[in-house]
Parts: structure tokens; sequence; C-alpha cells
């Protein structure tokens, strides 16, 4: 297939001699958002740091790639809110070319029956869209929002911190003591955020953490469309059904994030995801990070006495590191890259039947002209605020939600399935000829392995991709004519081509027996890893998915302070 990527960096296909002739401080395997964050603060601290990415371009699940010429396409991640403001301020990413493209309205629900919801443009607005479903919705929904947002402050203090795991065994009294008193200021300002809530605050939080997102959105609302638009945020990239309890906590997850101090707003990023990736390579570079391409790390090198000391490269090279560190997903890290008999039995254990399972199934499609939606009785070709929004297609009703889901926990791709449509280049003129469009279709849900048929065979590829453009049709008549081409990616693919075992998109799931202190095993929460001097920093680790940077930087904190112990 013709491509070419936008985010590549220099790569032969094997080692230069600047990785072969020196000892690096810190080596970070793969050059996903997360790598290079902690590349990037490792850097700033005045450490030797390389990168090295298995692809030809860096950006992990968060690039940009013209698979079809002309068309730009974000072929995993697609918005951006979840990055931490504190990464884009630190980082100076503005200055290194990150632009945000904020939409003219955040969401976009069309019903077959006629009817619409379109939300994001004022409070006015919402209010009005939601009355002509349910007046009782409408006065509800801003105290929902608020409801939310309340929990936001204790949110963002855990996932801005690197967990108060205790320390294995082996570490001097001052070691224990200097961990005795971090873990002791954590649970400190942790207690002060969560008092700050009061009594029925708190327990309001354990209901939404525990309760499953039907039970949650029952309890708020009565419309059919608007619980089926909310709970989509609460499926994103997992195979967990509405139903099941503790999936609520995935509603809270996707409501934290932020555009320009402007809580909750999911933006396109100019230049597609990979400007994301890009602007964060910029700022790793300007610090002196080196960063390989093309550049396939076989294995970690661990000395006898249980300590990484480096890599080996796939084309044979040793790099050398006094640390290292892996975005790789934990899978991935620890059944294939590093030598298990330096790693405990229940450790692998416990990192071979962790959750990865996906039902994700992205599909992103050149276009020759904008859907125009049947329900809004309109056909200019203009771009309207409901093509900058995030479109759901098939959410109707959580009853919708659960049926997609159903199929796919019978083995087979939902005969329906849900999907969340963004259209770019509604907002971004650099990703598509001038008239033509760019459509992500975020699609769910589908089985690693069906049972009636393989992603192997093209066929049945094919089928799905039909399947999910028909019934956008139901919705936009006309949009099968207009599709000019289309690349998917399902789970299988993804593992593939992205390095996402399983498919999943997170590194693993995110329930919450995959949280905190158990992600991603319980013990082993502080990026800290059975073997010495190696490191995660990637989404399988705290505090979880999405292009957040948060384990990136803290994987970064919790690297930093151990060089200062040591050479104190």
């Amino acid at each position: 297939m013709w491509r070419r990527s936008l985010t590549t960096f220099s790569g032969n296909g094997g080692a230069t001699g600047a990785l072969r002739h020196k000892k690096w401080d810190a080596v970070v395997i793969g050059g996903g958002h997360n790598g290079l964050i902690s590349a990037a603060y490792l850097a700033r601290a005045g450490l030797s740091v390389a990168v090295l990415e298995r692809r030809h371009l860096i950006g992990g699940a968060a690039v940009t790639e013209e698979l079809i010429p002309g068309f730009k396409f974000s072929r995993c991640s697609y918005l951006l809110s979840l990055l931490r403001p504190q990464i884009i301020r630190e980082l100076e990413l503005k200055r290194h070319g990150l632009k945000l493209l904020k939409p003219m309205a955040s969401s976009f629900s069309p019903s077959l029956d006629g009817r619409y919801m379109l939300l994001g443009q004022s409070d006015g607005q919402d209010h009005s869209e939601i009355s002509k479903f349910s007046k009782r919705d409408a006065d509800a929904y801003f105290r929902y929002e608020a409801h939310l947002q309340k929990f936001s402050k204790v949110l963002d203090f855990v996932l801005d911190s690197p967990t108060p795991e205790i320390l294995h065994e082996g570490a001097s009294t001052v070691d224990l003591l200097r961990h005795k008193l971090q873990r002791s200021k954590f649970w400190v300002q942790c207690l002060g955020h969560t008092l700050s809530l009061g009594k029925k605050g708190m327990v309001d939080l354990m209901e939404l953490l525990l309760s499953p997102t039907s039970k949650v959105l029952d309890k708020w609302f009565e419309s059919n469309l608007l619980k089926g638009t909310l709970a989509g945020d609460a499926i994103i990239g997992s195979m967990m059904n509405i139903n099941t309890p503790g999936s609520g906590y995935v509603l809270l997850h996707h409501v934290t994030g932020e555009t320009d101090v402007d809580r909750n707003i999911w933006s396109h990023v100019e230049g597609g995801m990979g400007a994301v990736s890009l602007a964060i390579c910029k700022a790793a570079k300007e610090a002196g990070v080196h960063i390989e391409t093309d550049t396939e790390v076989l294995k970690v090198t661990v000395e006898d006495s249980g300590r990484a000391n480096g890599v080996l490269l796939a084309d044979g090279t040793e790099v050398h590191s006094s640390v290292v560190l892996s975005n790789a997903t934990p899978y991935k890290t620890f059944m294939e890259l590093v030598p298990q008999d330096f790693l405990p039995v229940e450790f692998l254990c416990a990192i071979k039947h962790s959750d990865y399972s996906s039902g994700t199934t992205k599909i992103n499609v050149a276009v020759d002209k904008l859907p125009q939606f049947h329900c809004l009785k309109t056909n200019h070709a203009e771009v309207g605020p409901q093509h900058t929004a995030t479109v759901h297609i098939g959410f109707e009703s959580m009853e919708n939600i659960i049926s997609a889901c159903q199929d796919a926990c019978n083995g087979i791709p939902s005969q329906r399935p849900v999907m969340e449509m963004t259209i770019p280049s509604s907002l971004d003129n650099t990703i598509s000829p001038p008239g033509k469009h760019v459509i992500s279709l975020f699609t769910q849900y589908t089985p690693y392995k069906p049972s009636n048929g393989s992603w192997d065979n093209a066929a049945y590829r094919e089928s799905f991709a039909q399947r999910c453009f028909n019934l956008i049709e139901e919705y936009a008549p006309g949009f099968c004519s207009s599709v000019i081409g289309y690349d998917m990616l399902t789970p299988p693919d993804l593992e593939r081509e992205i390095g996402l075992t399983g498919g999943n998109i997170f590194h693993g799931a995110m329930g919450l027996d995959s949280l905190f202190l158990m992600r991603p095993i319980k013990g082993w929460s502080n990026h800290k890893t059975p073997i010495q001097d190696l490191y995660l920093c990637g989404s399988g680790s705290h505090p979880g998915g999405g292009v957040m940077g948060a384990p990136g930087r803290n994987a970064a904190c919790v690297v930093l302070q151990e060089f200062k112990n040591r050479y104190q």
C-alpha cells in the first residue's frame, strides 16, 4: 500500500554509532507518547537518553499516516482531552507546534425516528436540545455534569502522583525511611482532597466507582437517547458491558480532560494525532534525547545479579544503559522482552492472565463529501456544528450498546455496531484535499478471534466495514457512495502493527481491579519491576490509558528520584 508517514525520524534499520559507542543513562523502549514524555523529562534533568522505536515513525497509537494519497489519518487515537495540562505547559508543547482545534459542538446524536440531540454549543442550547426529549433530563443534566466535575481534584491528584507502593525486600534503612515519608505525604494529601468532598461527596464517589454505568445513568435520566449518548463514554476501548459493576468509573475517566482549562472538551489536533507526538518529540530532542526509528528491541539484557543493563536489538547490537524504561505493554515487556528466569512465578502468572481483551476496530475513511444527516433536513455542503462534534451512531439507547456487546461476547462482531464518528477535516484543512474529508470511525464491538470467520480473510473484513458503512447510511443517506477508500485496524491489527497486546488501546483493561495500586498488578504499581533498573512507563502502568501522558511523566519522576538517591 502506498503510504507516507508524517512523524518519521532517522532510522536505517540498523543501530547507529551513537547507540553502540556509549553507555546511556536511560534507554526507552518504544516511541509512543508516554515513552517520549519520559525521555523528555529525564533529558531535561540532565540524563543521556535514547528512545528506540520499532516502527518507521514515532508516536505509537498517536500517529498520523497518509495511507490514501492526500488523506492523512489519525490511525488509532483520534481526539485530545486527557493530556495532562502540566505536560503541555512544562514541555512547552504549543511552542513545539501543538495546535488544538475546539469543536463547534461536543456531541451529535442522530436518531432514526428523525430527531437528534446536539450538545456543547452553550448551556442554553443544551437545555433546549435535551428538553426535546425530556424537560426533567434537561434540568438534571447540569447537575449531573457538576456531580462528576466535583471529583476532578481528587482524580487529578491521583493521576499526577506515583502510587504509594510498598517497598520490596532488600531496601536499606535510609530508603525505607525516605519511602515511608513519601507514602505518608501521599496519603495525607489524598485524605485532604477526599475530605474536602464532605461525607455525602465521599459516598457519591464510592457509588460512582462501584456502580454499573447503566445504574448511574438510570438514576439521573429518563431519555433513552441521552442515556445512550452518555453511556458511550464508559465503553470506549473495552469489552466491558455497561451493566458491569465498576464501569461507572470510566464515565469519570472520560470527563476529566480539558482543552485550555475548559473541562470535558475533546479537541481535534491540527495535523492529526501524530502532531501531538511530533510536538513531544521536538521537546525531547531539544532536551538532547536521541531517537531511533526502525530499531526493534529483541531483549532487555539483565546481569546475573538481576539488574537491567541495556537492550539487545534485533540486528544483534547491544545498547548499554544504567536504566531501561519500557513503553511496551506489560505482557510484551515481561512475556517477550525480559528473560523470564529472573521473574517470580506469581508475577509472571499475574501478568499473563491480566485482561488485555479489546472490542475495538478503528476504521479511517476517505470521502468525497461531508455526510448529510437526514434528521437535520438540510443538504448544505458547508461544515456545520454537527460535523465538528463527536457523532454517536447507534447509541439510541443503552439497550443498543448492551446488544452490541452481547454479540461480541457470543463470539461475533456486533450485528449493529456502536460507533463514534469524528470528522477532523471539518476543522483541519491540512489533512485532506479541498472539498474532500477524513472520517474516523471508532467501532465496537469486535472480538479478537471471531467464531464465525477470521480477520485474516479479506471478504470477512470487508463485510464488517460495509456493515458499519450501511449503518451510517441509515442516518446519512449517500454515505456509502461517498467512500473513496478506507483503512481498518481490527484487534489483531492493533496488536501486530501498533504493538497493543490483544488490541487493547489502554495496554490492559481499565476496570477497578486493574487501577491504582493494582496496575499493572498488585505490588508493582509504582513503575518499578522485579528486575532492578527496569521500569514501566506506558499505559499499562499507573494511572492507565488514553493520550494522557501521566504514566510517562510519573515514571520519569520515579526514575529521577532513584538517580538522586543513588548518587547522593
